[in-house]
């Protein structure tokens, strides 16, 4: 079948793993960014990243990326933590600053470097059809360790998420928890950017969750269905790309494909989220004219 035939080539088959693995992580971290309203932070973060991305593989190649990301992950985090919880400055106009100056860095750094717009094109977008076997390790262990994390202080979390006044009152440290759901997001970047670069990231966080949100509101369901919109559009977005390229002579890049799959299902999502919608209303109307009647 054409949906499984490109995943024979190793390549191709540890790339799936790797956007299925990725979807998921980011389906279940992309809920709570949701809840939060933390779309801008998230895209402040994944942007913030990209120096420590920059520095790491100046200093050890493609091996350094890795660890390059994690350290500018978990400081800016913090940093983003820190300058989020102050009211001298809005909170937009300090993540708006932050963004701007860490990027700008890592453009400066970057073009220091004698293929500047290969490399720029490859730390902004990944290059998901070079995954390693060492990069799916990372991937996992980085999956494992957010997903146990979120598992932990699932509750505390939530309550943040809804009644933060609420939670603030029951004692719950709404800044340690405001923390950890940054370093969540920053390790989600830290895995993926490699794979899918440290712009196409926010699609993995944001769009999963907005469409299992269009088919849902229960909480125990968005969660599920936003890990399946994710993998599935890892799976399918390198299935059109392979076969566009290799069916057609079409060469399409794979991460941005899998982001345009993204927004497709959302759109699909969407679409069926409102019929949904409008055929509850119009039972509840029966309802209430024959409980009337």
């Amino acid at each position: 079948m054409i949906l499984f035939e490109p995943f024979h080539l190793p390549f191709m088959a540890r790339a799936l793993v790797e956007l299925v693995v990725l979807g998921a992580l980011a389906g279940t971290v992309g809920v709570l960014v949701l809840l939060r309203r933390l779309a801008f932070v998230s895209d402040t973060l994944t942007h913030t990243v990209f120096p420590g991305v920059v520095i790491g593989h100046l200093m050890a190649g493609d091996g350094g990326i890795f660890w390059g990301a994690l350290a500018a992950g978990v400081v800016t985090a913090v940093l983003l933590t820190l300058l989020t919880q102050r009211r001298r400055v809005s909170e937009d106009a300090a993540l708006a600053m932050l963004l701007t100056t860490l990027f700008a860095v890592g453009v400066v750094l970057v073009s220091r470097q004698t293929g500047f717009t290969s490399d720029l094109t490859a730390f902004l977008f990944g290059r998901v059809l070079t995954v390693t076997e060492a990069q799916l390790a990372q991937t996992a262990v980085v999956t494992v360790v957010v997903v146990a994390l979120l598992a932990v202080l699932r509750r505390p979390l939530l309550l943040r998420a809804f009644d933060p006044e609420g939670a603030q009152a029951a004692g719950v440290r709404v800044g340690l928890l405001d923390l950890v759901l940054n370093i969540a997001v920053a390790l989600v970047v830290v895995a993926a950017v490699k794979a899918v670069g440290t712009v196409l990231v926010i699609a993995l966080l944001i769009v999963p969750a907005a469409a299992a949100r269009s088919l849902s509101d229960r909480l125990a369901v968005i969660v599920p269905l936003a890990c399946l919109v994710g993998a599935a559009a890892g799976w399918l977005g390198l299935v059109v790309s392979y076969e566009a390229s290799v069916g057609y002579g079409v060469r399409l890049a794979s991460g941005a494909t899998v982001v345009l799959v993204l927004v497709a299902m959302y759109g699909l999502a969407h679409a069926a989220g409102f019929v949904r919608r409008k055929a509850g209303l119009s039972r509840a109307r029966r309802r209430s004219v024959l409980e009337a009647a």
